[in-house]
């Protein structure tokens, strides 16, 4: 996976039924087989994830929840715990979404979460971003916050397990993005924030861009900015065009 281009599907609430779960699933295998420089990531409704997983037999594709608690059982209906998602399959934990945020997640919940799945050995995907972009540059203290309040358990030796998306909240579910140049400016800014208080192992960290990211500019965002892959929403169950971002990156 480590030379690979990461992209983590994320489904969201989607779709309604097993049935079309599976439908998209075995699309994305197929989509997968024909681009041999990627490896996907799914992150499906949590009550499909673990018969997708286990239909799925290949390591190409791996698996995880959209959000998940960071205790490990308890009163806490509605909620998942980090050693439920292993046991159905999950390696990767899809954690700090701006859409969770929106319902109430903190940044320090943000930092429990990824702790606790280090502990369990599981490999965080942690989002930040801004919400808005003004001129005067506060994004870059807002996106330092969030990475800090979530890191401060992590020991340096684990920091490089990490994979951090960098999604603009501004430029999320339409078909604006941001130019290269500006992912460009941000990986940089994020992972001198991480050196800066967890040491150079954080040059190893990999950086994804999450925001209206598909067929049409996947392929620019790779090639102009310093980033390991992409995370996708609607396009990742549409899939023609997912199949083509794909292959797009792929070439």
């Amino acid at each position: 996976m480590s030379s690979k281009i990461i992209v983590v599907a994320n489904w969201k609430m989607n779709p309604p039924t097993f049935r079309e779960a599976k439908r998209i699933f075995d699309a994305t295998k197929k989509a997968v087989d024909k681009a041999p420089n990627v490896f996907v990531i799914v992150t499906p409704p949590s009550i499909f994830l673990r018969d997708l997983a286990k239909s799925y037999k290949g390591k190409r594709i791996a698996f995880a929840p959209q959000n998940v608690h960071w205790l490990p059982g308890g009163a806490r209906t509605g909620e998942i715990s980090i050693s439920q998602a292993a046991d159905a399959s999950a390696s990767y934990i899809l954690i700090g979404h701006s859409e969770r945020r929106e319902m109430g997640e903190t940044n320090e919940d943000t930092g429990k979460k990824v702790a606790a799945t280090l502990e369990k050995k599981l490999i965080p995907i942690l989002c930040v971003g801004e919400r808005e972009r003004t001129k005067n540059g506060e994004h870059f203290g807002i996106v330092k916050e969030q990475l800090r309040a979530a890191l401060a358990e992590i020991l340096p030796s684990r920091i490089s397990r990490m994979i951090i998306a960098y999604e603009p909240v501004w430029a999320i579910g339409g078909e604006i993005t941001m130019s290269p140049r500006e992912m460009h400016e941000m990986a940089i800014f994020i992972r001198k924030s991480i050196v800066e208080t967890h040491g150079r192992s954080g040059q190893s960290v990999k950086i994804l861009y999450g925001a209206s990211v598909g067929e049409k500019n996947a392929q620019a965002m790779l090639s102009e900015a310093p980033v390991s892959g992409f995370v996708v929403g609607h396009v990742s169950i549409n899939p023609e065009r997912f199949t083509a971002m794909l292959k797009s990156i792929a070439r």
